[in-house]
Order: C-alpha cells, then sequence, then structure tokens
C-alpha cells in the first residue's frame, strides 16, 4: 500500500518547555557580570586526537546555531507507507503485536533500495517485544499512539555484549537486546505526533534491585554501527536501562525529546552517545534516575583496544532533573576517547550534580576539548565534579597503569542557586588532568567556609565566585586559558 504524501511536519516542531524561562534569569546574572566569553575551542597542545573514526566535517560551522535537524540531512518522503494495522496489529493494550511488527519491518525491507518506507502506529496502545528496524525507514507514531514494551524478558532475546564492553554492562556474558533496535543501518527516523513508546520498566528494575537480575537490562532504543538517524518529537519512557544508545553511529539527531522514568529507576539514563561521531542532541526535557545526558566511549581494556572515541558533539537546551546523578556526564566508560563536546543552554535543577567527568584508574583514553557553557542549576548538590573512584571494570584482565588524560575543559558562564556543595575536581596522582579552565562562574547558597576541593588538577579561572582552590590560577583576564 503506498500514500500520496506522509505526514513529516512533526518532525520540525519545535518543543517549548515552561523550564526555559530560566534563560532570562541566567542571561540577567550574565549581563551584570560583564564579560563575555569567547566560543572559540581551546587548541591543545598535544597530540591527542586519533585518525580512525575522525569527521571530515567543521565541527563549529556544519552544525547550525539554532538547529541541527538539517545536519540529518534532507527529510526524506518515503513511498511506501503502511500501517501496523495491515500486519494484524491489534491496538488494545493486552494483545502481542509481536510478531506484527517483525512481519511488518520484513516486508518493508524489501523497498530500502526502491524509495523507502514508513510504519505508521495509529493511535492505540501496542504491545510488543523487541523489533528490529531496516534502513531508509521511519517509524511513525501518531497521536494517541502508545508502543508497550512486553513483560516477558523472553521476548527481549539475549545478544552478544558491544566489543568495547567486552561483557554486558551490568552482568557476565551477553544483554538484553533493545526494545526498538537497528545494526548497521542508514537513514532512519524514529518520530511522529507526540506518540509514545513506554518500556515498561519496572519488572527490569525490580529485578535489578532483587539482585536476580541475569543478563544486562537492554535500552528502549539501541542502534548500532548506523548512520543518519533522527530521533524527535515523541516522549519516551520508562526504559528497563539507558533509554537512548546510538553506539559506533554517525550523523545522529535527537531533538524535541520528553524522556521520563520515576526518579528512583536504576540507570535509566536520558540519551548516551557512545563512540560515535557528529551527534547533536536538542531541545529535550529528561527526568530520570540516571544521568539525563551520558557520553561514553568504552570501558577499560575493551575501549581501548577498540579505540572508537566520541566526538563531534553537541548537546543544546536540555532541561531537567536526576535527584541521584547528574544533568550532563562525561564517562566513566570513557576509554575509546571523547573530544569536541560544546554543551550549552541546559537548566538542571534538584540534582546530585549539574557537569560531571568521570574516570579513574584502568580507564585509560582521553577527554579533550570540552566547553560548557550557559548553564543555569537550582538545589543542585554539586555543581562542577571531576571525580576518580568509578572503580567498577569489566574483569581482572584491566590495567591499573592505564591512566586517563584529561586536558582542555572550558566551562563559562555558569550560575548555581542553592548549592549545598562546592566544586569537587579529584584528580588522579600521576595523572594529567591539565587546562581546566572556569570563567563567570557563580554559585550560591555556600556557607561562608565551603571551600573547593582539589586533588590533582591544574588550571585557570577569571571571575569566579566563591573563589576557588589554589591550583587554579586566577588569571583575571578576558583570554582564561586562551
Amino acid at each position: 500500500m503506498e500514500s500520496e504524501k506522509s505526514n513529516y511536519g512533526a518532525i520540525m516542531v519545535y518543543f517549548t518547555k515552561p523550564s526555559w524561562a530560566f534563560l532570562v534569569l541566567l542571561f540577567t546574572v550574565i549581563a551584570i557580570l560583564s564579560l563575555q566569553i569567547s566560543p572559540k575551542a581551546i587548541t591543545l597542545p598535544f597530540p591527542l586526537f586519533p585518525g580512525p573514526g575522525s569527521s571530515e566535517l567543521d565541527f563549529e560551522s556544519d552544525f547550525d546555531p539554532g538547529s541541527c535537524v538539517a545536519f540529518f540531512g534532507e527529510l526524506p518522503e518515503r513511498k511506501h507507507v503502511m500501517s501496523l494495522k495491515d500486519f494484524g496489529g491489534v491496538g488494545d493494550g493486552k494483545t502481542s503485536n509481536t510478531a506484527a511488527f517483525r512481519m511488518a519491518l520484513d516486508y518493508m525491507q524489501r523497498f530500502s533500495e526502491k524509495g523507502g518506507a514508513q510504519l505508521n502506529v495509529p493511535q492505540g496502545k501496542w504491545l510488543t517485544g523487541s523489533f528490529n528496524l531496516t534502513s531508509n525507514f521511519t517509524l511513525f507514531l501518531e497521536q494517541g499512539a502508545v508502543i508497550l514494551g512486553s513483560q516477558d524478558p523472553e521476548e527481549w532475546p539475549i545478544v552478544e555484549p558491544l566489543p568495547s564492553y567486552g561483557r554486558g554492562r551490568e552482568r557476565l556474558g551477553g544483554r538484553h537486546i533493545s526494545l526498538i533496535h537497528g545494526d548497521g543501518l542508514t537513514n532512519v527516523v524514529i518520530t511522529g505526533n507526540n506518540g509514545t513508546i513506554d518500556g515498561q520498566g519496572r519488572i527490569w528494575w525490580e529485578l535489578w534491585w532483587n539482585r536476580t537480575l541475569n543478563h544486562t537490562r537492554g535500552h528502549l532504543v539501541e542502534l548500532m554501527n548506523s548512520r543518519n538517524i533522527l530521533i524527535s518529537n515523541l516522549t519516551f519512557r520508562n526504559s528497563p536501562f539507558w533509554t537512548i544508545h546510538p553506539v559506533y553511529c554517525s550523523n545522529v539527531v535527537v531533538k524535541g525529546m520528553t524522556i521520563l522514568a520515576p526518579l528512583n529507576a536504576p540507570n535509566t539514563d536520558g540519551i548516551d552517545p557512545d563512540s560515535s561521531t557528529n551527534v547533536c542532541i536538542e531541545d529535550c526535557y529528561i527526568e530520570s534516575g540516571d544521568d539525563l545526558v551520558a557520553i561514553k566511549s568504552g570501558w577499560d581494556q575493551y575501549g581501548i583496544k577498540m579505540a572508537r572515541p566520541s566526538s563531534n558533539i553537541k548537546v543544546r537546551r536540555i532541561s531537567g532533573t536526576t535527584p541521584t546523578c547528574s544533568g550532563l556526564g562525561i564517562g566513566s566508560e570513557m576509554s575509546g576517547g571523547i573530544f569536541n563536546v560544546t554543551i550549552e543552554d541546559m537548566h538542571v535543577w534538584n540534582s546530585a550534580a549539574g557537569v560531571r567527568i568521570k574516570t579513574d584508574k584502568g580507564r585509560g583514553g582521553y577527554i579533550a576539548n570540552i566547553t560548557i557553557r550557559n548553564i543555569m542549576m537550582e538545589r543542585v548538590k554539586i555543581p562542577i565534579r571531576l571525580s576518580r573512584g568509578s572503580n567498577d571494570h569489566p574483569d581482572d584482565r584491566w590495567d591499573p597503569k592505564a591512566i586517563p588524560k584529561i586536558r582542555g575543559i572550558f566551562i563559562s558562564n555558569i550560575v548555581s542557586l542553592n548549592s549545598t556543595k562546592a566544586p569537587v575536581l579529584a584528580g588522579i596522582r600521576g595523572a594529567s588532568f591539565e587546562g581546566l579552565c572556569f570563567k563567570n562562574v557563580t554559585l550560591l547558597g555556600l556557607s561562608p567556609n565551603t571551600a573547593w576541593h582539589c586533588e590533582f588538577v591544574s588550571g585557570c579561572t577569571n571571575a569566579v565566585f566563591p573563589l576557588p582552590c589554589p591550583h587554579l590560577k586566577n588569571n583575571g583576564s578576558s583570554t582564561c586559558c586562551s
């Protein structure tokens, strides 16, 4: 069955969240400080950046300053459009649609090189186990459509561990496949008229809480070894584990998403780009039991061996809360390297940390050329944290001499209201944690005797309140850390 016209207007919808009122306060404070920050990235005086996996794109010029939906490329109009009902789907919330989804994708795969295909999910509740997407394909959830993840673990089959992890992240051996999965794909869109994908993750959280989990939990959406990916204008709920996980991917846009999980739901990260390049995450609202956004690149010796970095990543206009973790996390799995990352215009509240870089001995790898700017935090326990202590390893073959390198972390225009602790910058003895640069950072609500905690780090500051630790020299000029 073919359709004369497809509905792609929803892709371009711009989400306006109530929380964006914080921008008024943020820019007011910055104006009072009367200090400006150059947007140019730091040029590092050391050869950290590897060739494999690096991008040919110009990081600053190839991302539009307002939106990067166009970075996905020409928005596709699929020639072959069908409904899940055409494959026997029943949207009553009780009937299993696993066979219907798998049959639909198997059928629509034949159109991958013949104009592409779109599967529409109509209004209703569509219970299903995992299914695999295909190339040149759009999964479109109509208004009122809800995809429900099956409560039967058998409908989330076990697959091989990721090579950059060497085993399941939580348990030895394989891992449960994601609810919506794809490997080796090109030109994939997951979008709709604000439909919902609900992983119904409580059964998985209870297995974790009860310590009866046999295999690592599945993600809500995981795409591997794929390029030209767009995920937009949907609500994702209750993922068993990390919610959106692009791994070994390139040209990925996640835009206009609402991602929700109970605030005590374990490891329900919002968006985790992993060993991926040219990624843009923007205009999303996230409530989660873990990091809102976490950038990763492999685990200990397996990530070091694969050497697949995460690079050229933009994260902007994100708001949300996580009481146990961070608004923005880098690591702790960062063994393949992370570089050229810009995070800007975030609003984080009622959270354990605002910005956190996590690593430790055994990780190896590097984190470099990271720009973090224009962040508003409210009631965040530790606004800025660079921490060791990620004392978890895939097996006993990890190398304690594999020390990570961190240089070129530029943090500016940060306002934290009702902070409870000063920043913690805990490096590793014998490691290189250098070029940590702070400018226009104002932390309000700390007691007068609260001091920054710094070990094995160096860098500079300009216009920082309260005064930072002596490890960070007060440059006092507009060229701080240039």
